[in-house]
């Protein structure tokens, strides 16, 4: 960063005027540690927010990730591990909040935009009626995994739709696609049909329950997964496996970004608030890269690029970010 600035110094000056010149190294990493990242996130989820409103209601996956060198051997800290929220439609990250290690995974919910209409998707881990019950108050819908350890209401998911007498009632679409060299075959299972189920467990929300089966086969073999969820809408087959699906976006679109072009698990910082705070910093960069039209189709690398290239394309990012400047109040981010 302090190199960067030192390097662009003359078009930074067309923003701010820094008295002291720009700052080093040792400032940047005492402002990151201070910065309460709260009020970073709340710049985020707003950013996302109004972006988000634009494309309609989304598929917002709910997963998480661990800075894998944010670890510290003197005083003994853990890894950062970060809960993301990813619209998987829009491509973008609204919020992320900080748990203190992966077990703890289930108990966080990052802050979410309006989901008014979209459907929020998780994993086994955030199966749990307080994020139902947090998820449909706030008029979204949730399509959560059903994870081993749900006992009896997996059971009983798996015994109803494995029931001769529902059968006729279920609604059915089976896929194919090849891709990374491997061929998967996927059968989508919808029954609308749950009154016992319902009345038995009182999931709020539930009005539905859904199974997918996927067998993919490549040179090494054939394996087989089937996965059951809960459904707080009545979706078709066909949306319903979409929507499945588009969970994965969290790990292709984003995480994967994260690793792979911005060399996440590889930085060090570590001390106090400073992972955190840059790991949000982090997702923004990438927020304001993937709402930056091209004249053509650019890789996120190729962009983040350009970025540090190109004075002009740069202007054009930041100013992506114009109208929260100019709405935003004082106080929003501050040091503790």
């Amino acid at each position: 960063m302090a190199l960067s600035g030192r390097s662009k110094e003359e078009f930074l000056r067309r923003f701010m005027r820094p008295e002291h010149g720009i700052p080093g190294h040792d400032a940047f990493s005492a402002l990151f540690r201070i910065i309460d990242p709260g009020g970073l996130g709340r710049v985020l989820t707003r950013l996302a927010e109004d972006w988000s409103r634009r494309s309609g209601p989304d598929v917002i996956a709910i997963d998480g990730k661990t800075l894998r060198r944010s670890f510290e051997d003197a005083s003994e800290r853990v890894p950062l591990h970060v809960v993301s929220a990813f619209a998987a439609g829009a491509r973008l990250t609204p919020g992320q909040v900080r748990v203190e290690g992966k077990s703890n995974e289930i108990t966080a919910m990052p802050a979410l935009p309006d989901i008014r209409g979209g459907t929020v998707t998780a994993g086994a881990m955030h199966t749990l009626r307080p994020t139902a019950e947090q998820i449909i108050a706030k008029g979204g819908g949730c399509a959560p995994a059903l994870r081993g350890d749900r006992g009896a209401l997996r059971d009983d998911v798996r015994y109803h739709m494995a029931d001769p007498e529902y059968a006729e009632k279920m609604l059915c679409l089976k896929d194919a696609g090849r891709d990374h060299g491997r061929i998967e075959i996927r059968e989508a299972t919808v029954c609308h049909d749950i009154d016992i189920l319902r009345d038995r467990h009182h999931w709020p929300g539930l009005q539905a329950v859904g199974k997918v089966t996927a067998v993919r086969e490549n040179k090494r073999g054939q394996n087989t997964d089937t996965r059951y969820f809960l459904l707080s809408g009545k979706p078709d087959p066909e949306r319903f496996l979409k929507t499945v699906r588009s969970h994965w976006a969290v790990e292709n679109s984003l995480h994967w970004v994260l690793d792979v072009t911005m060399g996440e698990d590889s930085l060090r910082n570590r001390k106090d608030n400073g992972p955190e705070n840059l790991a949000l910093m982090r997702k923004l960069a990438l927020n304001l890269a993937r709402v930056t039209p091209t004249a053509k189709k650019e890789s996120m690398r190729g962009k983040l690029m350009r970025a540090g290239w190109d004075n002009d394309f740069l202007l054009k990012l930041i100013s992506s970010a114009s109208n929260l400047a100019k709405d935003a109040k004082p106080g929003k981010i501050q040091t503790r």
